[in-house]
């Protein structure tokens, strides 16, 4: 129920929901992957349910595809859809430029496959996703498990001569063991602290062997969907300028909560 969520889980279900809107029968949509990706999954789902809404949907990950089949939604492949009408996903960080740190989940790779393989980029967040300079969050960059030590290496070599505060690298576990990504990689967090140049250094990372790609997003993300806990929802569309102020009355909505949670 509205009352039991979290400011923060309710900033994330009214963004997550506002974006929902862009969506219209006939769509194929790229659906992201991530703790906010996964409440407009299953807001998509409720309007598949209730609504008769007709869309394919094209996961980011395993665990979103298994969502999104849960939640009623039909699930096709990127090489089905060939070219998407709309990608719905979350983001780590973003700035005034809408560039963005994504990865924090494992999936970019995928992730950004999907977001350029469509016409239009959602991003929803909350507001603590902002940042006036990318870099506080740790950089994902998704390497081959083959000589991942050398290429990690040679990362933190190439760092010195870049715009960067930081300049460490961290092998991402789970548990006692790697994390694996759905395509059997390994992911390195860079701990840059402060990213002076983001397109120069995704260009950078981009060319060391090993590497396949880094959670950068640069001029993909066409719109910020931004929830906050107190119910209004921002929309800033930075194609056309355009910047967009509402409120959900939880009250009303309380009936989309219920199988939230």
């Amino acid at each position: 129920m509205a009352a039991d969520l979290s400011p923060i889980d309710k900033a994330k279900f009214i963004a997550a929901q506002r974006a929902c809107a862009f969506v219209q029968s006939g769509m194929k949509v790229g659906l992201g992957t991530g703790s906010t990706a996964a409440w407009m999954v299953k807001c998509l789902g409720e309007r598949v349910r209730d609504e008769g809404l007709r869309i394919k949907g094209v996961p980011t990950s395993s665990r979103t595809a298994d969502l999104a089949r849960e939640v009623g939604i039909e699930v096709i492949s990127l090489d089905e859809a060939r070219w998407l009408d709309l990608t719905i996903d979350g983001a780590d960080e973003y700035d005034g430029e809408l560039s963005l740190i994504k990865g924090g989940g494992g999936a970019l790779l995928q992730e950004k496959i999907v977001a350029t393989a469509s016409d239009q980029m959602i991003v929803i967040a909350d507001a603590a996703k902002k940042v006036d300079t990318l870099g506080a969050f740790p950089l994902p960059v998704e390497v081959i498990p083959f000589g991942w030590q050398t290429s990690k290496t040679l990362i933190e070599e190439v760092l010195i001569g870049l715009d960067v505060m930081g300049r460490t690298a961290s092998l991402r576990m789970n548990g006692d063991a790697p994390f694996v990504t759905d395509e059997g990689n390994h992911i390195l967090d860079l701990h840059l602290k402060r990213i002076g140049n983001a397109r120069q250094l995704s260009l950078v990372i981009n060319q060391i062997p090993g590497v396949v790609e880094n959670g950068l997003f640069i001029d993909i993300c066409d719109i910020v969907v931004v929830g906050h806990g107190d119910g209004r929802v921002e929309v800033n569309d930075i194609n056309s300028g355009t910047f967009d102020e509402t409120r959900v009355d939880f009250l009303e909505n309380e009936n989309l909560f219920a199988d939230l949670d």
